[in-house]
């Protein structure tokens, strides 16, 4: 069979693979696999892995060879999250498997989704409802991160928010933050398509980050947002989140910013009393409620997907990962 991998070079290439061993797991049939940062970031070498790796941690398939207790039965369209956990650690006890020293990622630890089966723990798996179109559960893992993260903080009606970076994760924070009943909310990013859209999805504004500090001025009467969801992990956008926080405000740090973001504004940390909350990943349950969300048609998640290719188009699906005018990249399988 075949599977991309992050070859160790800065390259991907797209190779036969040994079929997976069930051993105590399932087997899944792969069907979608969305790429994201973490993918392109494997492949150019900003994060570290074993090569060959087969990448890609964000997958949607059905069951073809069930586990030990068939759960989920042969034939069951799956949501696969891609965290491995001991279940036996402190950590794992103390609920926070996301969280699992000896644990690992799909696609990072260990070999990935982007390719034709996969075995998985049947814990990893998640139903999915036949009415969930591909695109839309191409989404759900994703969304599982960000219902995770949103769980770290308060959000109430009528609550001021800003949203820094509208990639595929700041547009579902956006509409999440919707949902939950937050606004006036402040969307910020340099692409005016995105801006466009992220108007259409329930922000009350959309500017450049040049523009936000006065936009958040005008939506708070000047006291800054009370939470701020920083998406696009930079250390400019980072900054810019805790500067549009007002006093005793939120800000959660949603981006990943590697290694090392210098020159943040620490004084407003103190000045204002900020809590910044930096959420990881996704637990079974976020995984649950993100399959739940997504039968439920009250997000717009199909949207996000602007690009698909074949399997065995990868290179070019990773190039269009660089591509301004995407947001979801996904490979189709078989």
């Amino acid at each position: 069979m075949k599977a991309v991998f992050a070859t160790g070079d800065q390259a991907v290439a797209v190779a036969d693979h040994a079929g997976p061993s069930a051993s105590g797991k399932a087997v899944v049939r792969v069907d979608r696999v969305g790429l994201c940062g973490t993918d392109v970031k494997i492949v150019h070498g900003s994060i570290p892995v074993t090569p060959p790796r087969v990448i890609g941690h964000e997958v949607v398939g059905h069951v073809v060879t069930a586990g030990p207790t068939g759960v989920p039965a042969e034939g069951a369209r799956v949501l696969v999250d891609p965290g491995v956990a001991c279940g036996r650690c402190a950590v794992c006890l103390a609920d926070r498997t996301h969280l699992c020293p000896n644990g690992a990622l799909l696609g990072r630890d260990e070999d990935g989704g982007a390719t034709e089966y996969l075995a998985v723990a049947e814990s990893q798996l998640h139903v999915l409802p036949a009415d969930v179109g591909d695109d839309d559960a191409t989404l759900l893992q994703v969304l599982a991160t960000c219902l995770h993260a949103q769980e770290c903080v308060t959000v109430q009606a009528g609550q001021t928010a800003a949203v820094v970076g509208l990639g595929v994760a700041g547009m579902l924070h956006l509409q999440l933050l919707r949902l939950r009943g937050a606004g006036p909310i402040v969307a910020v990013t340099t692409s005016a398509w995105k801006r466009d859209l992220a108007v259409e999805l329930g922000a009350t504004v959309a500017v450049g980050p040049d523009e936000a500090e006065a936009a958040v001025r005008d939506v708070s009467g000047g006291h800054g947002v009370e939470l701020a969801v920083e998406c696009a992990g930079t250390p400019h956008t980072l900054r810019q989140s805790m500067l549009l926080a007002g006093p005793g405000g939120e800000v959660l740090v949603f981006g990943t910013t590697s290694p090392e973001a210098d020159a943040m504004p620490t004084y407003q940390w103190y000045y204002k009393e900020l809590t910044i909350k930096n959420p990881r990943a996704a637990r079974p349950r976020d995984y649950e409620r993100s399959v739940q969300l997504g039968a439920s048609g009250a997000l717009q998640l199909g949207r996000m997907v602007t690009a698909t290719y074949p399997l065995t188009d990868a290179v070019a699906a990773l190039a269009a990962c660089h591509d301004p005018k995407q947001l979801k990249v996904a490979l189709t399988v078989g």
